[in-house]
């Protein structure tokens, strides 16, 4: 069962990283050129449609993985061996990508305008560095911390 959990949160992980590794480095650079919105939030709403779900994918195989592993959930954040500090940073970069992403969804988004763009930017950075950091730890699960 782990085994086909993994796969699902890898094909879940491949969808949002490389995802936000697209808009960032493809779609992104062309809108600040371009002093343009319009590639951007087309990207947005097509992506949205299979990222959202791919991560909803990542987080609902997460926590069952976390749980095979882990069953006590508060020994998650005893930080007392590689398990439960893998798990914590887990659980903390979601915790930050869902503050970046309801930052973007009703401050950013709203008020999209090419002037605005800059400033948005900052967010799309930001979910990316975070959905690299997520591969990145995930990794550790594998290779450990040391």
């Amino acid at each position: 069962m782990l085994n086909i959990l993994l796969i699902l949160h890898l094909l879940g992980a491949s969808i949002w990283t490389g995802g936000h590794l697209i808009l960032a480095l493809v779609i992104l650079p062309k809108a600040l050129s371009s002093h343009s919105i319009e590639g951007l939030m087309a990207f947005e709403e097509k992506f949205e449609k299979v990222g959202m779900p791919a991560l909803a994918v990542q987080i609902i195989t997460g926590i069952w993985m976390a749980y095979q592993l882990l069953p006590n959930i508060g020994s998650w954040f005893e930080l007392d061996n590689d398990l439960s500090i893998l798990i914590s940073l887990k659980l903390l970069l979601l915790l930050l990508t869902i503050i970046v992403a309801l930052h973007a969804r009703f401050y950013r988004i709203p008020n999209l305008t090419a002037d605005t763009l800059k400033s948005f930017s900052v967010n799309i950075i930001l979910v990316t560095l975070l959905s690299v950091a997520f591969v990145i730890v995930g990794t550790l699960f594998r290779t450990g911390l040391g």
